[in-house]
């Protein structure tokens, strides 16, 4: 959804309050789309501090569903987002690419809410999500779920680096 800030620039010091709803379904980041399983509407606070400068405050809540790191079962992830951005209208997308200051959720006069949630999801995504502590993951060679059944796969892995001493070994066993 765009909010249009123009009418916050007729006095320094107005304040507005808006309420808008997500209306994003899914979270496109680097290690693929996340479904949003449940949002709240965004509240937010937008007051001019003059020469086209404005100050953002906001607060949603906000539930991914993320795969487990080990396992790869759906996890909801949940997010509760405080959002607080100082925007400077008056600096031109350049200016804002050279102090590294990039507001991708500003076009012109508009703010884009959803870009905005969807900026702050991905900064506040977590490095690695478990379904549980002690997630026991996947068999590497058969894919079986660990957590729900075990395999008959052996668990012990030569060491690549012993292979030609297990060559001497085959080569004695055939004599």
């Amino acid at each position: 959804m765009l909010i249009n800030l123009t009418e916050l620039f007729s006095i320094e010091g107005k304040e507005k309050a808006y309420t808008v709803a997500i209306d994003m379904e899914r979270l496109q980041a680097p290690g693929g789309a996340y479904e949003i399983i449940s949002k709240m509407p965004v509240v937010l606070q937008i007051r001019n501090l003059g020469n086209k400068k404005l100050l953002l405050k906001g607060k949603t809540n906000v539930m991914l569903s993320m795969p487990c790191s080990r396992c790869l079962e759906p996890v909801n992830i949940p997010f509760e987002l405080d959002l607080y951005h100082e925007l400077d209208l008056s600096r031109t997308g350049e200016e804002r690419a050279e102090n590294l200051d990039e507001q991708p959720y500003l076009d012109g006069y508009y703010l884009d809410v959803d870009q905005l949630i969807g900026n702050e999801l991905l900064l506040n995504l977590p490095m690695k999500v478990l379904c549980r502590e002690d997630c026991r993951g996947i068999c590497n060679r058969c894919g079986v779920n660990l957590n729900h059944e075990a395999c008959s796969c052996e668990r012990s892995s030569p060491d690549p680096r012993m292979s030609v001493i297990q060559d001497i070994f085959q080569q004695f066993k055939e004599v």
